[in-house]
C-alpha cells in the first residue's frame, strides 16, 4: 500500500491524499488551494495523477479546501462515487455551485479586464470549472451514516466517526486488506475543539496502524470558553456604540457558531440590543441546513434552539436576500454587527464591508477562524497598516481582534488528548494541515510523548506503508 500526500503537506489548505493498494486507487478529500503564493495558478495546475484512475472518493468534509477541487476532478474525467457523510452531502449541494459560480463570475471579470492578445491567451479566461460541473459532481455523491461500516472497493473497508469540527465533518477509519493481511488506515480530517458549542466533541478512536492527522493549531493553546465569551462581550461593547463589528466567517460552520454565541449572551443578559446581519448567501442557505441537522447538535445547542424557536427576547438578526440590501448596510455608521463570506477574506461580499470600516477608528473587525498565509485576513491578523480591496490602497485604522477560541479547529492540547485516547498507539502518524512550524511543532510533540514513528510529508511525498514493518511507512 502506497500514500502519496499531494496536498495539505507543510500548509494548511488543498487536503488531497491518494491512497493505492493491490486492488484500488483512491483520494481521501480533493481539497482547494486558498492563500499562499499563487492560489489560482496552482488550483488550475493539472492533477498530479490520472482522475480517470480513481476509483472512488472519501470526503471528510464540506469545507472547500478539502472539497473544492472535485468538479474539477470530475471534469478531468473521474467517474467514480464520492463518499460522505449525509450533512456534508447537503451541505455540498450549495457550496459547490457557489464555488462553480464565483469561478466562471473570476473568469467573466478576466475576460473584461483582457487588453491585448496576450492577454486572452491567459487560461484565467476560462472558469476552473462551471456551475454544470458541479452538478454533474453532485450526481457522484453517496452519502453514509456515520459509525456505519461499507465497502467502497475491493480490499477496503470504511467507517465515518464525527470530527467535532464542522456539521457532518468526519474522521475516517479504513481497514485495507492486502494478501491476507488488514492494515488499518486513520486520517483524523479536521478535528473540532472539545467543549464547543453546536457540534459534538470529536469521537475517540480505538485505534490504528497508520494515522495521518491535522496540526493546524499544532503548536498553540486557545483561550478557554469563559475567556473568550469575555473576550467577545469586551469588543461588542467597546465598539457599537460609535461603530460597527465587521466578522469574517466560513458560510459553514463559524457563522452558525457565532449566532449562536450571541443568542446565548442575549439569553443570559450579557449583552443586550444586539443588531445582527448575516450578509452571505451561502450561510443563509447552510444555515437552514443545519437546522435541519439538530440530532448532530449537543445538548446546549439543542436547548439553546428551542429557546430560539419560541420566539422571545433575540437579537434582532437579518438574512440579506439582495445585492441591494449588501449595499446598504455600508451606509450604516454604528451598532451593526456585520457576519459575512469569506471567513479568510479572499472574496465575497466581506471585502466590501471591509473597504467601507477598516479606514474607521470607531470599528472592530473581530477574525474568529484560521488565515491562511497569502490571504487578506491573515495580512490584517499580522497587523498590516494597508490592504488592497479592489484596487485601492486601503488604510486599516479599525481596530483588529483575533478571537481564537472561535476557531473550529482543535488546539495542541486538544490533538494531544485524541492521540493518547488510542488504546493501540499507531505505528506511524503522519502530520499534515499545517503551516510548517505548526506541524513541525506538534510532530516534535508527538514524538516526545510516544513510542510511535512521527513525521511531516513532504508536498508530493510517496510512502509505502506495511504494519508488519518497522518502521510501519518509508
Amino acid at each position: 500500500m502506497n500514500i502519496t500526500f499531494h496536498g495539505a503537506a507543510r500548509e494548511v489548505t488543498g487536503s488531497c491524499f491518494m491512497v493505492e493498494t493491490t486492488d484500488t486507487r483512491f483520494l481521501v478529500d480533493c481539497g482547494m488551494i486558498q492563500g499562499g503564493r499563487n492560489p489560482a495558478a496552482r488550483n488550475r495546475k493539472p492533477f498530479a495523477f490520472d482522475p480517470e484512475s480513481i476509483d472512488f472518493v472519501l470526503l471528510t468534509h464540506a469545507h472547500i479546501d478539502h472539497s473544492g477541487l472535485l468538479p474539477k476532478l470530475t471534469r478531468a474525467g473521474f467517474r467514480g462515487p464520492i463518499h460522505t457523510t449525509v450533512a456534508t452531502a447537503d451541505l455540498l449541494g450549495v457550496m459547490l455551485p457557489d464555488s462553480a459560480h464565483i469561478q466562471e463570475r473570476d473568469a467573466e471579470r478576466a475576460v473584461r479586464h483582457a487588453k491585448s492578445a496576450r492577454a486572452g491567451k491567459n487560461d484565467t479566461l476560462t472558469p476552473l470549472y462551471t456551475v454544470k460541473d458541479a452538478e454533474e459532481c453532485l450526481a457522484q455523491v453517496q452519502a453514509v451514516d456515520y459509525d456505519h461500516r461499507f465497502a467502497p472497493g475491493v480490499g477496503v473497508k470504511c467507517r465515518f466517526r464525527d470530527a467535532g469540527h464542522i456539521l457532518g465533518s468526519a474522521i475516517i477509519e479504513i481497514w485495507i486488506t492486502e494478501h491476507g493481511q488488514t492494515t488499518k488506515l486513520v486520517f483524523s480530517g479536521d478535528l473540532g475543539q472539545p467543549g464547543r458549542p453546536i457540534i459534538r466533541d470529536p469521537t475517540p478512536i480505538e485505534d490504528a496502524d497508520i494515522l495521518v492527522i491535522e496540526s493546524t493549531y499544532g503548536n498553540r493553546k486557545h483561550k478557554d470558553p469563559t475567556a473568550t465569551e469575555n473576550e467577545l462581550v469586551e469588543i461588542l461593547e467597546t465598539t457599537l456604540e460609535r461603530g460597527n463589528v465587521i466578522i469574517p466567517a466560513f458560510a459553514v460552520g463559524r457563522t452558525q457558531e457565532i449566532l449562536y454565541h450571541l443568542h446565548r449572551l442575549t439569553r443570559t443578559g450579557r449583552l443586550t440590543g444586539l443588531k445582527v446581519v448575516v450578509d452571505s448567501p451561502m450561510a443563509t442557505a447552510v444555515t437552514r441546513i443545519t437546522q435541519q441537522h439538530l440530532e448532530l447538535f449537543d445538548e446546549n445547542a439543542r436547548s439553546l434552539a428551542g429557546w430560539h424557536a419560541l420566539g422571545k427576547d433575540l437579537p434582532f438578526l437579518h438574512f440579506t436576500s439582495s445585492v441591494e440590501e449588501s449595499m446598504a448596510l455600508n451606509q450604516i455608521r454604528s451598532g451593526a454587527i456585520i457576519v459575512s463570506a469569506s471567513g479568510m477574506c479572499t472574496a465575497g461580499r466581506i471585502l466590501h464591508h471591509l473597504r467601507h470600516n477598516l479606514p474607521r477608528r470607531d470599528c472592530s473587525v473581530m477574525i474568529a477562524g484560521f488565515q491562511a498565509e497569502g490571504t487578506l485576513g491573515r495580512r490584517l491578523v499580522d497587523g498590516a497598516d494597508r490592504v488592497r480591496i479592489f484596487g485601492r490602497d486601503i488604510r486599516v485604522r479599525a481596530a483588529v481582534h483575533t478571537v481564537g477560541g472561535l476557531s473550529a479547529h482543535a488546539d495542541q492540547p486538544a490533538l494531544l488528548n485524541w492521540v493518547a485516547k488510542f488504546r493501540k498507539p499507531p505505528a506511524q502518524i503522519f502530520v499534515v494541515h499545517g503551516e510548517a512550524d505548526a506541524a513541525q511543532a506538534f510532530a516534535e510533540r508527538l514524538g516526545a510523548e510516544g513510542t510511535w514513528n512521527v513525521s511531516v510529508p513532504e508536498p508530493g511525498q510517496r510512502v509505502q506503508c506495511n504494519a508488519e514493518a518497522t518502521p510501519a511507512c518509508a
